[in-house]
């Protein structure tokens, strides 16, 4: 457990450098006088596009490399491994189908998008380029936590690609880029960025070598592998299309500026989740070896603690942004119009929150032999998400599809938690678990009834601090988490502080 705990917390840690550099990202895209509010939106709806490709593309070769890379490693020499060469070529032939099909189905994204969303038709194609780069990376990146490396494939994703859309900023801030068309043609090209980044360090470091021979692992589980990736890719096609499908609904029902609208909330929530990735990173390689040596107990261990570890994280980064969401875009002269997304934040971060304390069951199950059930249950997620956010989004506006995510991600948790234990006796909850909600909703109230009156920057620093040293006290000297401890005497020893 303390690597993945090293691995996570150095995960993390970077993440949060990524996201505040997209803080000040976000902060000029709606700041007043720079960028317009479909402009903003506009770069929101690529990154969703973009993941739909890569969703299609990838033809489940990420669930084939977590799976399988422990068998390529165990019994074949490091230069006779295929594994990435075969990846790579099959997540390649994806795109080209998938741009294929994107060609072929314009005429439809004109029928859909061209009455609200104009200026996503000027620059269809330009999704191409950033969606080919995503799906190169995230095969590149799965390989890639197989040697633990999950704090640098964290750097690049969360890091390095915010910093290029920072520099292109700058740039058109300017006016070194003349005008908003080469501004999103430079963008369509900060994933592929980070693709030949991971790929010249793989290869540099030896990391990675091209075979064209097909080896005796993959003749041998050849029947396996196709199976795990027909039904994985599904399921992670599935989920996909429910994480991005409710801001492409917005752009097409509402247009551009309402998806921008929207996206901000997204992103805010999006700072909820931060953890969860890097406890993935870390931890995909040590459950698929725990499924393969049947350490059972190490399965219930992780499930568990990164069950309490997200939740205590997610329900800390969730009040602290609902605490300041209003006063800071006010405070820094952002667009009165975001505003308008602050209950979708609620909504959404309240989904968050329940996706993230159910801890890693979606990793548990895709990693064992059972991994069919993640179709059976991404189906079901799929029938509840898609009518609802549609129904809901032409009813309701922006709040509609977080209502949508809300029913559909918990009925979703909800029975891959029932699964988990009926079949394997794993469970992610203890009473630690109902204690740091109320932990979280105390602090909140204290800081919101203290501070409520206090305006400006003043108002969020003490909010802010207020918050952080009630919950952080609150959380350590109530133990909620066995690693809250070693993280805490960690912090205290390289800050030379005494520990009690």
């Amino acid at each position: 457990m303390s690597t993945i705990r090293k691995q996570s917390i150095i995960s993390s840690f970077i993440i949060y450098i990524g996201f505040a550099i997209g803080m000040l990202n976000i902060y000029f895209f709606t700041k007043e006088g720079l960028f317009t509010e479909d402009q903003y939106g506009l770069t929101t709806i690529f990154i969703a596009i973009a993941s739909m490709m890569m969703a299609f593309a990838v033809l489940g070769m990420p669930s084939y490399i977590f799976k399988f890379y422990p068998y390529y490693k165990d019994h074949l020499p490091v230069r006779k491994i295929d594994m990435l060469t075969w990846a790579l070529l099959i997540s390649t032939a994806g795109f080209i189908l998938v741009m294929i099909a994107g060609l072929i189905l314009k005429h439809l994204i004109i029928r859909k998008f061209g009455e609200h969303s104009p200026l996503l038709l000027n620059y269809y194609y330009w999704i191409f380029p950033m969606g080919f780069g995503l799906t190169i990376y995230s095969v590149l990146e799965v390989y890639a936590w197989n040697f633990n490396k999950a704090a640098f494939t964290s750097y690049l994703r969360e890091v390095q690609w915010r910093l290029f859309t920072t520099v292109l900023i700058v740039l058109f801030t300017f006016n070194l880029i003349k005008d908003f068309d080469l501004f999103i043609k430079l963008y369509a090209f900060t994933y592929p960025g980070i693709a030949i980044i991971i790929f010249i360090y793989l290869i540099v470091t030896k990391k990675v070598h091209f075979t064209f021979t097909i080896s005796k692992v993959s003749r041998r589980y050849l029947k396996q592998i196709i199976k795990l990736c027909s039904f994985v890719y599904a399921g992670n096609l599935i989920f996909t299309t429910s994480q991005v499908f409710d801001s492409i609904v917005i752009a097409s029902l509402g247009g551009l500026d309402k998806a921008g609208i929207f996206g901000l909330a997204q992103i805010m929530t999006s700072v909820i989740q931060a953890p969860q990735r890097g406890i993935v990173a870390a931890s995909i390689s040590h459950l698929s070896r725990a499924w393969k040596e049947k350490d059972m107990e190490l399965l219930q261990r992780v499930y568990q603690r990164s069950s309490i570890n997200l939740l205590i994280f997610a329900c800390g980064i969730f009040i602290l942004i609902a605490l300041n969401y209003r006063e800071a875009i006010i405070t820094f002269g952002l667009k009165e119009s975001f505003l308008l997304g602050f209950n979708a934040f609620l909504i959404l971060g309240i989904t968050r929150i329940i996706d993230l304390g159910t801890g890693m069951n979606a990793q548990i199950i895709a990693t064992s032999t059972w991994w069919k059930f993640e179709l059976v249950s991404g189906v079901i997620l799929l029938a509840f998400m898609l009518p609802l956010t549609y129904f809901l989004t032409k009813e309701y506006g922006i709040i509609g599809p977080a209502f949508a995510n809300l029913v559909s991600i918990t009925i979703y948790n909800a029975i891959r938690i029932i699964f988990l234990w009926k079949k394997f006796r794993l469970f992610p909850f203890t009473i630690q678990s109902v204690y740091a909600i109320l932990l979280a909703a105390v602090c909140y109230a204290v800081c919101y009834f203290l501070f409520r009156h206090i305006q400006g920057l003043t108002g969020l620093v003490l909010r802010s601090l207020a918050f952080i040293i009630l919950y952080g006290t609150g959380v350590i000297s109530m133990k909620l988490s066995p690693d809250v401890k070693p993280v805490w005497q960690t912090i205290c020893k390289r800050l030379k502080l005494k520990n009690d």
